[in-house]
């Protein structure tokens, strides 16, 4: 069985309070991206889980979070039978993207799928929280408002058709690093979450763009500024809004219009700018991992 384990970007991302356990608040709008790891998955004869990846320093044991998510249903439904796993990945690591989480959601789908466990995607979610926040998300994917520490998902409606422009520079910023530069008293602008949801409501995509704000941006910016300079080099060449992802320090880009996605996607890889770039359409489909 293939599986694609598809990417994300956060249209909207804002951090409400830290919570008494560590944890932050998060309230933040997310949407799945047609840009993907795959994920190949058999059965073997031989008791227990190996797993393989193309990239040298990935983890390839309980380090990684689809390793963890099929051990977790293996071991819960006491499957005695062996699975291989490989994986092939092609969403930049420490992006901001939640390629881990989507690599862990895709091993949950493809494991239930494969030994036949009868699990709902609800019930999968129940369980991907334990792996992580992002992971619930990862498995339900679309357009969805996330709140708690992320793992409190409503799904939205479809956003009107449009293109996603992507470019990583050669910096990898992990959520702690992102938390360590965010100063809550000191938050200039929050994003207007409520109004990004009447948009997407109404399809609005010029005034949803309009309202995207990420909290972590201004502190990850300061520390790296090619960041800034990908944000304004996607925005002269038609972006209708560009900023960063998650904890950083992917940059996406939104186009309505596809021949200026692909010449700015040209063009920002002439620049040097970025080290990583990837145009990509949205993906709305709910319910679960695609087979490719």
């Amino acid at each position: 069985m293939r599986l694609r384990a598809m990417a994300k970007i956060n249209l909207g991302l804002d951090v409400i309070r830290k919570r008494e356990d560590g944890y932050h608040e998060v309230r933040m709008i997310m949407q799945t991206i047609r840009m993907y790891d795959t994920l190949d998955i058999r059965k073997k004869q031989t008791p227990g889980i190996s797993l393989s990846s193309n990239l040298p320093y990935i983890p390839c044991d309980d380090r990684n979070l689809a390793y963890r998510a099929a051990k977790l249903l293996m071991d819960e439904f006491q499957i005695k039978e062996g699975l291989s796993m490989k994986l092939a990945k092609a969403i930049p690591v420490a992006a901001g993207m939640a390629g881990g989480s989507s690599d862990a959601a895709a091993a949950f789908v493809g494991v239930n799928r494969l030994f036949r466990l009868g699990l709902t995607e609800e019930e999968l979610m129940k369980r991907a929280v334990k792996i992580g926040a992002d992971v619930p998300y990862c498995v339900m994917r679309g357009t969805a408002l996330a709140e708690g520490i992320g793992e409190k998902l409503t799904p939205l409606a479809p956003l009107p058709d449009c293109y996603v422009l992507i470019g990583k520079p050669a910096v990898s910023v992990s959520t702690k690093t992102a938390y360590e530069n965010l100063n809550l008293e000191k938050i200039g602008r929050h994003p207007d979450i409520d109004g990004m949801l009447q948009d997407i409501s109404g399809g609005d995509l010029y005034g949803l763009t309009q309202k995207m704000e990420n909290v972590f941006e201004p502190g990850i910016t300061a520390k790296y500024p090619v960041i800034r300079q990908i944000r304004d080099f996607m925005e002269e060449r038609g972006a209708l809004k560009a900023m960063m992802s998650g904890s950083g320090p992917t940059v996406f880009g939104i186009f309505d219009d596809k021949r200026m996605l692909y010449a700015a996607a040209e063009d920002l890889k002439k620049s040097g700018l970025a080290k990583t770039v990837f145009a990509a359409r949205i993906y709305n489909r709910r319910g679960g991992t695609e087979d490719e």
